[in-house]
């Protein structure tokens, strides 16, 4: 889609893009010698040269927001779900899957390792570590010629690994071929990050699987073999492009909004060439997804809340090697904690009601206010990188897009806007906060209000506008046809997850 206004030259040349490698040599048994733990997120600072592309801003001409940190952290300390178990602040929907599908396309298209800064930074200095592109090289890495490992023999299909003796029901087997393929603990995928949580470990699992079963049905069809690899990953990042916009950013962004990005174009995420990251985007909009964690999930038939051992977050964060216990008998994951995605998405005739996420609003889980490992308070510590990172206030940006901003009255809702209030931030708010309540107070938390619709819908269009690969860019009206046979898919005209993964056709491995 043509973009109604045109950059300079100058502005193209600072919001330049390129790739990253994280092929740090032959093989993982290489890797130590790069110096590179992949539980680590920051690059090695020798190894391969990284092209990196840049963040920028979408709002380039608002001031920054200025307020101090006792503030932000008396307004983070009040960003606080008083009741996580509350059926009344769920949103039906949308599936709690979404919350980790949206943490999975993160990281298909942001990697910003740097440590929160104390000072005000530019983000045009900031590198991205992630190609900004819905290309899924979280999953393909750089390809089969520099990651041979992440392939079987033949370098067709992608690797998955084996699950070992479950913990809390034995008599599921081990070796079920439903984890990440792992080293010493540590899984071998292109973004390790996808190993932070067993909610999304699960997800990158599934992803492998697509594209496998894709492989499979080429070749069914007689798909030369020459080309087969290359097929299968373009039919895959396809069905995934069209995922996220009919259904992902169908469900969380106002429809009425999206319409209009995705037949008009964008009006404010504003580039030549490559698409740059805008950090209204990355460091405020796309963090709505933190509102939407739940303390706990109906997991599978093992742990779940009837069995009175549902899967909460620690436990979600335990079996897995980035944020894991430390303790290596947790992983591989074990065959009991394989997932039933119907507990997730709203699969068809699957005959159980998925959790739903939280509401998109400003209160969040209380186990998001003490992260592990001392990593603080999470609404406190977005508020800040917020500041630093110089964002506009709400209010600035709502007024950027011509739209009437929020007041004073309608931000002091609840107990949150009351120490807003009390802070002096209810004329001049945090944007992350802001567009929280703008969820909250113009959509009910069922979605994103008008100010977050736009930027999300904006970011995710323009970054396939950008990429010359993109079905978008290349073919336009393109239909999907990964589908299960005989399957009737969930909604006319649109690919879901639910059709992603009935495609794939490991909804439930260990059972009822």
């Amino acid at each position: 889609m043509p973009v109604k206004k045109k950059t300079s030259a100058k502005t193209a040349s600072t919001h330049a893009y390129g790739k990253c490698s994280y092929s740090y040599g032959a093989s993982p048994a290489s890797w130590p010698q790069h110096g590179y733990d992949p539980r680590n997120e920051t690059p090695p600072p020798k190894g391969p040269v990284f092209d990196p592309g840049r963040f920028g801003r979408m709002f380039p001409n608002l001031p920054g927001l200025v307020v101090d940190d006792a503030a932000l952290a008396a307004l983070g300390d009040a960003m606080r779900d008083p009741a996580g178990a509350d059926p009344t602040r769920d949103n039906p929907g949308i599936p709690s899957g979404f919350t980790y599908l949206g943490q999975f396309i993160d990281h298909d298209i942001t990697f910003d390792p740097t440590a929160m800064p104390e000072v005000l930074v530019d983000p045009q200095a900031v590198f991205n570590f992630r190609t900004p592109k819905l290309d899924l090289d979280s999953v393909y890495g750089t390809g089969p010629s520099t990651q041979p490992y992440l392939y079987e023999p033949g370098r067709r299909k992608l690797r998955a690994g084996a699950t070992q003796t479950g913990q809390g029901d034995a008599s599921i087997p081990a070796g079920m071929p439903n984890d990440l393929l792992r080293l010493n603990g540590t899984a071998v995928i292109g973004d390790p990050r996808n190993d932070e949580n067993l909610v999304v470990a699960q997800t990158h699992l599934a992803f492998i699987k697509l594209h496998n079963k894709c492989v499979d049905k080429l070749e069914a069809e007689g798909f030369p073999q020459a080309g087969l690899f290359t097929e299968a990953r373009k039919l895959v990042t396809w069905h995934y492009q069209r995922m996220v916009i009919d259904d992902f950013l169908g469900r969380l962004c106002d429809a009425a909004v999206l319409a209009d990005v995705v037949q008009n174009g964008r009006r404010f995420f504003d580039f030549a060439g490559e698409a740059f990251m805008p950090v209204e985007f990355s460091v405020a909009a796309y963090r709505f997804g933190h509102s939407q964690v739940r303390n706990a999930y109906n997991y599978n038939r093992v742990f779940n809340f009837g069995s009175q051992r549902p899967a909460t977050l620690a436990l979600l964060f335990r079996f897995s090697g980035v944020s894991g216990s430390g303790n290596t008998a947790d992983i591989p994951v074990p065959s009991d904690w394989i997932i039933d995605w119907r507990r997730f998405y709203d699969l068809p005739g699957g005959g159980v009601t998925p959790d739903a996420t939280r509401k998109i609003d400003p209160l969040l889980a209380a186990e998001l206010h003490g992260l592990p490992n001392g990593g603080g308070s999470l609404p406190t510590r977005n508020l800040m990188r917020g500041v630093r990172m110089g964002l506009p206030s709400g209010q600035a940006a709502a007024a950027a897009m011509q739209l009437t901003p929020l007041t004073p009255q309608e931000l002091g809702g609840g107990p949150d806007g009351q120490v807003l209030i009390a802070q002096g931030l209810g004329s001049n708010t945090p944007l992350w906060y802001y567009l929280l309540k703008e969820a909250q107070v113009q959509q009910n938390g069922d979605r994103l209000g008008q100010v977050g619709s736009r930027i999300v819908a904006e970011t995710f269009i323009g970054l396939l506008d950008s990429d010359a690969l993109s079905f978008r860019r290349q073919n336009p009206l393109f239909e999907p046809s990964l589908f299960k046979p005989g399957a009737t898919p969930t909604a006319a005209g649109r690919y879901t997850m639910a059709d992603l993964l009935t495609f794939v056709d490991e909804i439930n491995p260990i059972g009822d």
